[in-house]
């Protein structure tokens, strides 16, 4: 596969951009692999490439029912942070950092990171007392985060309106390594990198069931036929409790569509990110001007990508009220995502009572920012057969012996 540099679209604009080849391939799925993923997602298309880069694994299939990051991948706000609270999560969302600070170079296409600092504001005593808590646990984990005064929030967001009527700013968790990326680019740049290894992206592949022999899978049924694995992923965000009905293991799980919007493009305005969780709502300026805006989720539990009115009109009000400029834009797109959440509100990242079927879900409103760290966890899960020390907390086992990971509150989202 080409190598992308300036020399190489210096060349290709000579003639037009007419040589330019597909970035992965399309292929139909062969009768069997070592390794199936089900679902071409940012952590299924991660769990694939590490698998490749660092064990060597290439003979992979990622299946996909609609097409390549289509799902949550592509419908999130593109936040990137590691200021987490308790130890498991703190050390797998800052791999997921530090992997994306290269991952560019990496995989020799521009995910657009861009490190422009995340703001999490607190908006009352409760909150502020639980963020300088999170300093100083992220301090002992080694992760550079601070705690701010409201002057100083108010220099970084000239926007803000730190005197708000019902909740007023009374400080900040900063962190200068959080930011940005482009969410179709990383799934784009996975893929090619995936297919360049040789791996089989196989795109409106839909999963209909699972074979098992003996408690040990065989294999998958899809649309597209049978094919057979010696190990199987789950992958599948939102649908992960489905595909392991399938299996005949349940999981402890909760679906529910999380909503975003973007605004006309404007002038730039803010280069910061910033999350407000107490108002629950959460701002950045894409790279085309529109000022990109998430809200809560919706809390019956459904598969709806739509949202409901309910959670749009709650959102906008804390929107206005916290930078009042929003009230004077005209609303571009809205779209939703399927979260699937777990009791304590963190991933799992676990092998399964069915031998050699492993699962990737429970990541809830925080997935995009974890891609990479989730890929690496799970691939080294894949290989080995037994955790690595960035998915060894997030087991099944830790719901029957009570050993949760409470991240209710640094989640930045009241699930």
């Amino acid at each position: 596969m080409r190598k992308y540099s300036i020399f190489a679209v210096a060349r290709e604009a000579m003639r037009y951009h007419a040589g330019w080849e597909k970035a992965w391939r399309s292929p139909e799925p062969k009768r069997k692999y070592k390794v199936i993923v089900i679902g071409a997602g940012g952590h299924g298309l991660a769990t694939a490439y590490y698998l490749g880069k660092v064990h060597g694994i290439k003979d992979v299939a990622i299946i996909e029912k609609g097409w390549l990051g289509g799902g949550n991948t592509g419908r999130n706000t593109t936040i990137i942070r590691s200021n987490y609270l308790q130890d498991p999560s703190a050390g797998i969302f800052d791999k997921a950092l530090q992997l994306y600070e290269g991952l560019s170079q990496d995989l020799n296409y521009n995910i657009m990171f861009s490190p422009r600092g995340l703001l999490m504001l607190a908006q009352s005593e409760h909150e502020m007392r639980g963020y300088k808590r999170t300093v100083y646990a992220n301090q002992l984990q080694g992760i550079e985060t601070k705690w701010i005064g409201r002057e100083e929030v108010k220099s970084l967001v000239p926007i803000l309106n730190i005197d708000g009527p019902r909740y007023p700013v009374l400080g900040a968790l900063y962190q200068e390594r959080g930011g940005t990326a482009r969410h179709d680019a990383v799934a784009w740049g996975l893929a090619r990198a995936c297919s360049n290894m040789g791996m089989d992206i196989i795109q409106k592949c839909e999963v209909t069931g699972i074979r098992t022999e003996n408690g040990e899978v065989r294999g998958v049924d899809t649309t597209k036929g049978a094919i057979d694995c010696e190990k199987l992923s789950i992958v599948t965000a939102g649908h992960a409790g489905t595909v392991a009905n399938m299996a005949g293991f349940r999981l402890p799980l909760e679906s529910v569509a999380l909503q975003a919007w973007v605004s006309e493009p404007i002038k730039p305005c803010i280069d910061v990110v910033v999350m407000a969780n107490l108002v629950h709502c959460y701002i950045s300026q894409s790279d085309k001007g529109e000022l990109v805006l998430g809200g809560g989720i919706d809390h019956p539990n459904n598969y709806s990508q739509r949202g409901s009115w309910y959670t749009i009109e709650e959102t906008v009000r804390s929107l206005v009220e916290t930078y009042p400029i929003v009230s004077r834009l005209k609303m571009l797109r809205q779209w939703g995502g399927i979260v699937d959440i777990t009791g304590d509100h963190s991933p799992i990242l676990s092998k399964t009572p069915v031998k050699n079927i492993f699962v990737n879900c429970g990541w809830g409103t925080g997935g995009f920012k974890a891609i990479p760290g989730s890929g690496w966890a799970m691939a080294e899960l894949i290989a080995k057969g037994e955790p690595g020390p960035l998915a060894k907390g997030f087991g099944l086992d830790r719901f029957t012996e009570g050993r949760f990971v409470d991240e209710s509150v640094a989640a930045g989202v009241a699930h």
